[in-house]
């Protein structure tokens, strides 16, 4: 019942095995080194305690004692507070205020097709591997601007947008000609201890770690 998972000391996550929003909070808690139950989730078949818990039945959700949260950019930005070692928003406002609608562009434009190739049919998802396509192309200039995505250090930012990196192979998306600087940003961030500490045994299948 949703009483005892309310009960428990630890956070605990309700998390699809491969997911890009799930993926994004369990990279943020990783990031941060936070101590966590991950519950599993079947987004088709959502356990009786998420039900009870979240009135969407969605994933991911993030349960603290009576604190239940959904979302992923809300979940993100509440761990991103409550637990503030390492940062991982800038100080300053406008800084702040970029990444906040870069995320909110990855969530609105990029995890669609992420999602239409994953579980669309045919049709839908040939749409999206192009569109996905020409998100990257477009955004080539970006990944060459810094070390991280609009960032010198890693960002919410980054964790929004490294698990759909990640999956670029198993979506079967190739770079674009000009795309050495997304290659090279997702080998930045891949070969982060906390990164890997991210993945599920599912997502550990999706493509090989760099050397």
């Amino acid at each position: 019942m949703a009483t005892s998972v309310r009960m428990r000391n630890t956070l605990t996550l309700f998390s699809s095995n491969d997911d890009v929003l799930c993926h994004r909070v369990r990279l943020v808690l990783a990031a941060k080194g936070v101590t966590y139950d991950l519950v599993p989730v079947d987004p088709q078949n959502p356990p009786e305690d998420l039900i009870d818990l979240n009135p969407y039945h969605s994933v991911p959700t993030l349960v603290e004692r009576d604190l239940v949260l959904y979302a992923a950019s809300v979940v993100s930005e509440y761990l991103d507070e409550r637990y503030p070692h390492p940062p991982l928003m800038p100080v300053d406002p406008l800084s702040r205020a970029r990444l906040r609608l870069a995320m909110l562009r990855i969530e609105h434009d990029w995890v669609p097709q992420v999602q239409a190739i994953q579980l669309g049919n045919k049709t839908q998802a040939e749409a999206g591997r192009k569109r996905l396509k020409e998100l990257l192309t477009a955004s080539v200039p970006l990944f060459k601007a810094s070390k991280f995505f609009l960032n010198p250090e890693m960002s919410l930012a980054d964790c929004a947008m490294a698990p759909i990196i990640w999956r670029l192979d198993a979506l079967e998306i190739s770079l674009p000609k000009d795309g050495k600087a997304i290659e090279d940003y997702g080998n930045r961030i891949f070969r982060n201890p906390g990164f890997i500490r991210s993945l599920t045994d599912q997502e550990k299948k999706l493509r090989d770690l760099p050397g």
